[in-house]
């Protein structure tokens, strides 16, 4: 009967999203049309021998949380590790791709959470990239609470709903949503494009959308690209949204190339889109974590440094558990 109720699951029509230029054929698809990973190229993957990895010892400071739960005025970056970020500014606090469990599948953290569940400050709303697990864990959505606000791609509200959560706003590519805080305040969420893909079932491959987000808080703007292959849309993004505070590119889960070029940005692509973005700041996010893929995990800085050459005093490298207050964040906001 579970085998029945699998199979009958994995035929059930697809729900349609006619009206998202990114829905064809009953998947979701890439701004440059770039093909997914089979199964044949991810066994290929598999079974090629990796690089010999030298021992890494994770950048980290473990960080009480208690300058995040005073801030009321000042905007600050915080990364928690991977994807997962806490951003604040202008009284309100955002929590990006929370994933604060010690394992993801086979794959182990080699640090803990920058800052733990129990010390966050309080939390005004999430964004959820994707739905791949390094991204969204159903742990910690639990650990959330079923309160919490979410603002995800198309086709990811029914997966909140299924653990009765409702407070939930899916958004497709340069759509926007006002974010209102309980305690009245308005931050802008614009969902923008990346170039990657989607899975959690062995039947659902692209079946909900993925994509960053623009945030506009108080007087920063921040962008979280989430997770994206090279070129996705960071010129459009940069011409659409100029004056952006922090750009949170990722930098690393990138070899072999023939496998992930498509799907994640090396170190120099990084810097190309935050060149085209023409970003204020850069803060490295999605490397150090997890070990994904087959580049040397200490390997990402030293590339993205030489790759940016004399911009390379506009990266913000953060150790996980790292926080940055800005001092003054209102000269961006009036050029706007």
């Amino acid at each position: 009967m579970l085998v029945i109720a699998v199979l009958a699951t994995g035929c059930a029509p697809a729900p349609r999203y006619v009206r998202s230029p990114e829905w064809r054929n009953g998947h979701f698809h890439n701004p440059s049309g770039t093909s997914y990973p089979g199964f044949k190229q991810t066994l290929r993957w598999r079974l090629e021998p990796g690089q010999h990895e030298k021992p890494f010892t994770a950048p980290f400071v473990r960080n009480d949380g208690e300058a995040l739960r005073e801030n009321r005025d000042s905007s600050s970056v915080t990364w928690i590790g991977h994807a997962t970020t806490l951003l604040q500014a202008g009284g309100i606090t955002i929590l990006t791709d929370p994933v604060f469990s010690e394992n993801i599948g086979l794959f182990h953290r080699l640090a803990p959470p920058g800052v733990a569940l129990a010390d966050l400050p309080p939390i005004d709303f999430v964004v959820i990239s994707h739905n791949h697990r390094d991204h969204l864990d159903a742990a910690s959505v639990r650990a959330l609470g079923r309160d919490m606000q979410y603002v995800v791609p198309l086709g990811l509200k029914s997966w909140f709903h299924a653990r009765g959560i409702d407070r939930v706003t899916e958004l497709d590519w340069w759509q926007s949503t006002v974010v209102t805080t309980r305690s009245g305040l308005r931050a802008k969420v614009t969902m923008v494009p990346a170039q990657h893909w989607s899975q959690r079932e062995a039947y659902d491959r692209n079946r909900t959308l993925w994509g960053g987000y623009i945030i506009d808080a108080g007087p920063t703007r921040f962008y979280f690209a989430g997770d994206t292959g090279y070129p996705a849309a960071f010129a459009e993004i940069g011409r659409r949204f100029p004056h952006i505070d922090f750009a949170l590119l990722p930098i690393g889960a990138y070899a072999p190339r023939w496998f992930m070029h498509g799907q994640h940005m090396s170190p120099e692509d990084a810097a190309r889109a935050f060149v085209e973005l023409g970003a204020h700041t850069l803060v490295p996010i999605h490397w150090g974590t997890f070990h994904l893929t087959e580049e040397p995990m200490s390997e990402p800085p030293a590339r993205l440094y030489r790759a940016l050459g004399r911009l390379a005093n506009q990266i913000l490298f953060l150790p996980i558990g790292g926080s940055y207050f800005a001092k003054d964040s209102s000269s961006a906001a009036a050029s706007r």
